[in-house]
C-alpha cells in the first residue's frame, strides 16, 4: 500500500495558527515567492509547472501547464481561483482555505507572476462565512508584508488579489458561471466556443481559472522542483492528492496520499473500514458527480486515467462510502434532488429533464413506480446528454442516474415490483461487470447487456 505523505498538509497538521502570517513565515512561508520573483522568469515557471505533470484538482483533471499555455497574451489578463466548493462529498478546499490560506495565496502570486497577471480574485463559496473573513485578513497581512501591491520585493511586479464571496449557487463552480458571477450577472455558463476562458474570460479578457488545491500544488512544485514532485504518484497522476473520506467509514476526514493508492485501501486501510464491519455496497469516488463503483470495482488506483478507464473519474477526491444498509434508490433520489435544486435553468434539457427524473425517482421510492420507469429514466439521460451549454446536465444531472440504475438494476427493479422501498442484500443488489458495458470516453456512459435485463426479470 502507498504510504501517507505530507507535502500539502504537514505544516497544517503541526500548527493550527497558519492564518497568522508571522507564524507562516516562521515556518518558511513566502520563501518560494521570494525565490521565484527574484531568480526565475515567467517562462521558467510555466515550464516547471508543465514539466511537473500537475493536473488540476477541481474535478476535470486538465493539465495545469497546458491550460496556462492556452492563455493569450492580450492584456490585461486575470486569475480567478475557484473556491466555490459545493460538490456534495467534497471538503478538501475548505481545509486548505481554513487551515493554510497563505499557501494558497503564495500559489496565486506565483501563478500571476508566471502569466504576467496584475489582478486576481479568490472566489469562495458563500456559506464559508468565517473563511471569507479570514481570507480578507490574510490578504491584508500579505500586502502589509510586501508580497502584494506595487513593486513586490523590489522586482517591479505589481499585483492585487481580492476575495469574492459567492451566494450559494453550485453552478458558480463552473468556470464561466463563476466569471459571469464576478461580472455581476446571473451565473449562466457561457456558450462555447470559445472553449476556454483563457481566450475570452473575465470582462472579455484572457482569464485563467484554477482550483484552490491547484494553487497550493503550484507553490509546492516551485519549492521542491518539478523533478522531485514527479517522483510522487505515477506518470499519469503526479504529485500528492487530498482525499476526503466520508459516509460509512470509521475515520472520516481528509487524507494525503499519492494517486497509486487504491479505492479499497482508502476505505479499509486509511479510513479504518466500515462501522460494525458491515459490507460495502458502493462508493462514489470523486464527489456526487463521479459515477458510482460497486464492491467489485474498488481495486483500482485513484489515478485520473485508471478511473477514467472504468467509466468514473477522480473528480474532487471526495469519496462517499455506502454500506449494506443503504438504499441505492434513496441515495440516487438524494443526488437527483441536489441536481434539481442547483440547475441554473438556462438549458431546456437540464431545466426540464432533471426535475422529471427526480419526480420519477421519488415515485419509485414511494412505491408508485411503473415497469417502464427505468427505461424511461435511461432514455431521458440520453436526451439530456450533450445537449446543454455546460457539463452540469451530465454531471451531476445524468451520470449518477445512468450509472446507479445500470449497476444496481436489481434493487431498482425490486422497488418497482414490490411497490415499496427495498434494500436488497449487497450481493443481490448490483450486477456483475460483465453484465454491463462502459462506452468511452464520457464518464458514466454505461449500457446494460440484454441478457442482464432478462436475468433480472425484465
Amino acid at each position: 500500500m502507498a504510504a501517507p505523505i505530507s507535502v500539502l498538509t504537514k505544516e497544517l497538521r503541526e500548527n493550527p495558527r497558519l492564518a497568522d502570517i508571522d507564524v507562516y513565515i516562521a515556518q518558511g512561508g513566502y520563501k518560494t515567492v521570494e525565490k521565484v520573483l527574484k531568480s526565475m522568469t515567467p517562462e521558467d515557471i510555466v515550464n516547471e509547472v508543465k514539466n511537473s505533470g500537475l493536473k488540476g484538482r477541481g474535478g476535470a483533471g486538465f493539465a495545469t501547464g497546458m491550460k496556462w499555455g492556452l492563455c493569450a497574451e492580450r492584456f490585461p489578463l486575470y486569475l480567478c481561483v475557484n473556491g466555490d466548493e459545493s460538490e456534495p462529498g467534497s471538503f478538501k478546499d475548505r481545509l486548505l482555505l481554513e487551515g493554510n490560506p497563505h499557501r494558497v495565496i503564495e500559489g496565486m502570486i506565483i501563478t500571476c507572476f508566471a502569466l504576467k497577471i496584475n489582478l486576481g480574485y479568490l472566489y469562495m463559496r458563500g456559506e464559508f462565512f468565517q473563511i471569507i473573513d479570514q481570507m480578507e485578513a490574510c490578504l491584508k497581512q500579505t500586502k502589509a508584508h510586501g508580497f502584494l501591491g506595487k513593486d513586490i520585493l523590489g522586482t517591479g511586479f505589481d499585483l492585487e488579489l481580492y476575495p469574492q464571496a459567492g451566494a450559494g449557487a453550485y453552478i458558480c463552480g463552473e468556470e464561466t458561471g463563476l466569471i459571469e458571477s464576478l461580472e455581476g450577472n446571473r451565473p449562466y455558463p457561457r456558450l462555447k466556443p470559445p472553449f476556454f476562458p483563457a481566450a475570452i474570460g473575465l470582462w472579455g479578457q484572457p482569464t485563467i481559472v484554477n482550483n484552490v488545491e491547484t494553487m497550493a500544488q503550484v507553490e509546492r512544485i516551485l519549492d521542491m522542483g518539478a523533478e522531485a514532485y514527479k517522483q510522487i504518484g505515477s506518470a499519469d497522476s503526479t504529485g500528492p492528492r487530498l482525499f476526503g473520506m466520508c459516509g460509512h467509514v470509521k475515520k472520516p476526514g481528509i487524507y494525503e496520499y499519492d494517486s497509486t493508492v487504491t479505492i479499497r485501501e482508502l476505505i479499509y486501510d486509511v479510513a479504518g473500514g466500515i462501522p460494525g464491519d458491515r459490507k460495502l455496497k458502493g462508493v462514489i469516488p470523486g464527489g456526487i458527480s463521479a459515477p458510482i463503483l460497486t464492491p467489485l470495482e474498488i481495486d483500482v488506483p485513484a489515478e485520473f486515467g485508471a478511473m477514467g478507464k472504468i467509466g468514473t473519474m477522480g473528480g474532487t477526491g471526495g469519496m462517499i462510502v455506502m454500506d449494506e444498509t443503504t438504499s441505492i434508490v434513496d441515495a440516487l433520489l438524494n443526488a437527483s434532488s441536489f441536481a434539481r435544486h442547483e440547475s441554473c435553468g438556462q438549458c431546456t434539457p437540464c431545466r426540464e429533464g432533471v426535475p422529471w427524473m427526480n419526480d420519477i425517482l421519488r415515485r419509485i421510492k414511494e412505491g408508485k413506480g411503473r415497469s417502464e420507469d427505468l427505461e424511461l429514466l435511461l432514455d431521458i439521460c440520453v436526451q439530456i446528454h450533450g445537449r446543454t451549454v455546460c457539463v452540469f446536465g451530465q454531471a451531476p444531472g445524468v451520470w449518477p442516474v445512468r450509472t446507479m440504475i445500470v449497476k444496481y438494476w436489481p434493487e431498482f427493479k425490486a422497488c418497482i415490483d414490490q411497490k415499496r422501498l427495498v434494500v436488497l442484500p449487497v450481493d443481490e443488489s448490483y450486477l456483475k461487470p460483465d453484465q454491463y458495458e462502459f462506452v468511452p470516453p464520457v464518464p458514466g456512459n454505461f449500457r446494460l447487456k440484454p441478457e442482464a435485463v432478462a436475468a433480472a426479470g425484465g
